[in-house]
C-alpha cells in the first residue's frame, strides 16, 4: 500500500537515503524547515512505514567477509507450512544477507557473505542443503561495479507537488 507524501516528505526521504546519520538540525537545514516540524515529519514517515530503520553500511572485505555469493535454488515443497519454515530458517542464518522469491526457473535467490570458500562450503552443506531446497546454483561475486543505491523516488515527485 502506498501512502501519500508531499514534497517535503520526499526531500526528507531523499536526504536520509544519502546520509542516514544526519542530525535533526542538519536534516532540517537541508530541507528548509525548523527542527520541530522536521522531527514531526520524520516520526510520521517512520510510523507510516516509509522508513523501516537505520543502519551503517559496512565494507564486507574490511570486516573479513571476502566472498559474496548469489545462490539460486528451487524448493522441494510448495506447501505453505514448508515455505514458512524455509523463510524462518533463512532469517536465522547470519550468512544470508538477503533472500528473494523469484519467478521463472528458480524459486529463490540468496545474497550470502562469508569469509572464504571453506566457509561457503560449510554454509552450503551444513545450513542450506539441510533445508527443503534442490537444484542449488551458486554465482560468486568477482567484483562490484555499483554498490546498492538509494531507492529511485522520481515517480513520487508528481504526487508530492
Amino acid at each position: 500500500m502506498r501512502t501519500a507524501i508531499d514534497a517535503v516528505d520526499l526531500r526528507i526521504l531523499q536526504e536520509l537515503q544519502l546520509t542516514g546519520r544526519l542530525s535533526i538540525v542538519e536534516l532540517a537545514q537541508r530541507i528548509g524547515l525548523s527542527s520541530s516540524p522536521c522531527l514531526r515529519r520524520l516520526r510520521s514517515l517512520e510510523e507510516r512505514g516509509l522508513i523501516r530503520g537505520y543502519r551503517a553500511l559496512l565494507d564486507a572485505p574490511a570486516v573479513g567477509l571476502q566472498l559474496q555469493v548469489f545462490v539460486f535454488f528451487r524448493v522441494t515443497s510448495y506447501e505453505q507450512q514448508a515455505i514458512e519454515g524455509l523463510r524462518e530458517a533463512l532469517r536465522n542464518i547470519p550468512e544470508v544477507l538477503a533472500a528473494y522469491n523469484l519467478s521463472g526457473e528458480d524459486d529463490a535467490m540468496l545474497h550470502v557473505a562469508v569469509p572464504d570458500l571453506a566457509a561457503f562450503e560449510r554454509f552450503l552443506h551444513d545450513k542450506l542443503l539441510a533445508l527443503p531446497v534442490r537444484e542449488v546454483r551458486s554465482n560468486f561475486v568477482i567484483g562490484v561495479r555499483k554498490e546498492p543505491a538509494p531507492l529511485p523516488l522520481d515517480h513520487l515527485k508528481e504526487q508530492a507537488l
